[in-house]
């Protein structure tokens, strides 16, 4: 069974960046689409970025055009990287496959926090 660790949150101003990262356990190539969740105090989890096997993404639409998702095969990894962060980007983000793999599957995720 797979499973992912998160890194690379931190505190940031809003406007600044930061890039996440996401290490698998096993192979990643096998999944067909790949996603970054993310969780914010009070809300349930919900998909920001997918990454498609053959190279395209998709994106929520509060997330669009300042992040940028993308995968290493070969690093069995996924990565983050957020500009222009606004305040209601804080929140815990993590990474699984979409459709998300069962409960064990999940890291703790990378806490993000955008304040002034």
């Amino acid at each position: 069974q797979v499973q992912f660790v998160e890194s690379g949150g931190g505190l940031v101003q809003p406007g600044g960046s930061l890039r996440l990262s996401c290490a698998a356990s096993g192979s990643i190539s096998r999944f067909i689409a790949m996603g970054w969740y993310r969780q914010a105090p009070g809300k349930q989890r919900e998909v920001v970025a997918t990454l498609i096997r053959g190279g395209s993404t998709n994106y929520a639409d509060s997330v669009k055009g300042r992040f940028t998702a993308s995968r290493d095969n070969a690093k069995n990894t996924v990565y983050l990287q957020m500009n222009s962060l606004e305040p209601r980007d804080t929140a815990v983000y993590y990474c699984n496959v979409i459709p998300a793999l069962d409960l064990s599957s999940w890291g703790q995720g990378t806490q993000v926090t955008v304040s002034s």
